[in-house]
């Protein structure tokens, strides 16, 4: 009884077995195998085509260009009295007036030669000042020379694609992996994957 159940069991199992194979091969034929379902499209409806080959296009070689930019530089202004005698000058006649306007006989005297002397003294640093801080600016150009282009760089991809069994290329800017969106028989979406 035992091998009858087994033997049973077998032959319903075998006789499942071919029953889904062949509804599995029915489906497929239906819909023209797997290069038609490329080409009817995905569960969106949309229209794919089986891409047959990428090419990468290559740039050409470009020469060596020149670039330039204007700058801005500041720099100190060149000094034409180094040894501030000017300042001195100034500073000594407008202290000795000053040291004049004060007292009388002796006192003035000793007065005026005072604020000349200290009168040279602040005019000397105050030019030396003024020719430490004074600044000015120009515009200079600076040029460099950058390197071309070897022609190694890809700027495209030539895509042949095949769909209901006719061959068509185009220019795309990327490689677009194995299968593109047409519509009408053209890429339509060209970054379909």
């Amino acid at each position: 009884m035992n091998r009858l159940v087994v033997s049973a069991l077998h032959v319903g199992f075998a006789g499942f077995l071919v029953f889904g194979l062949s509804a599995c091969n029915r489906d497929a034929n239906a819909d023209g195998g797997v290069g038609a379902m490329a080409q009817q499209g995905g569960p969106d409806g949309a229209k794919y085509a089986r891409v047959v080959s990428v090419t990468p296009v290559r740039g050409a070689a470009s020469a060596p260009q020149q670039v330039c930019h204007d700058e801005v530089v500041t720099t100190h202004k060149p000094v034409q009295d180094t040894h501030q005698i000017a300042g001195t000058a100034i500073g000594a006649v407008a202290g000795g007036l000053l040291g004049n306007q004060v007292g009388g006989g002796k006192g003035r005297t000793l007065a005026t030669v005072a604020g000349a002397v200290g009168g040279g003294y602040a005019g000397h640093e105050i030019q030396k000042n003024h020719q430490e801080n004074a600044t000015q600016q120009s515009t200079q150009r600076h040029c460099t020379t950058t390197p071309g282009s070897s022609g190694d760089q890809v700027v495209a991809y030539d895509v042949s694609y095949e769909y209901n069994g006719v061959t068509r290329t185009v220019r795309m800017d990327h490689d677009p992996g194995d299968r593109l969106q047409v519509q009408e028989g053209v890429v339509a979406v060209s970054d379909a994957h």
